[in-house]
């Protein structure tokens, strides 16, 4: 499935609007993480288990939101955004939402 967040796809016309899809994680911090991140504070730098715990999240978002436009019968998600939110002490929420979109037929040249 395309999903992007510019308003159209190139080569694409859209014909109908199918609704807005949304794809949502909320993680919690991880006490290994929070010992690493502790010292990383001290001496500067990525905290790369965080960027790596959050790169998890937001893949596992964008699979939802896809798989909510595929159970909507969409062909594509166009003007795909992210938020974030804290939920609690020690967690936070990724959702990304979109315009699910189903498009005009293509004729084949033949």
């Amino acid at each position: 499935m395309i999903y992007s967040t510019t308003d159209s796809i190139p080569g694409k016309e859209i014909e109908e609007i199918v609704g807005v899809v949304t794809g949502n994680v909320v993680q919690a911090k991880h006490v290994g993480r929070d010992l690493m991140a502790g010292l990383k504070s001290i001496v500067g730098g990525e905290i790369r288990g965080y960027t790596e715990m959050l790169t998890e999240a937001r893949d596992t978002a964008v699979q939802r939101l896809v798989a909510n436009a595929h159970a909507k019968g969409a062909d594509a998600v166009v003007g795909i955004r992210f938020t974030t939110s804290s939920i609690m002490t020690g967690s936070s929420e990724i959702m990304v939402f979109g315009t699910a979109v189903k498009f005009k037929p293509t004729k084949d040249l033949q």
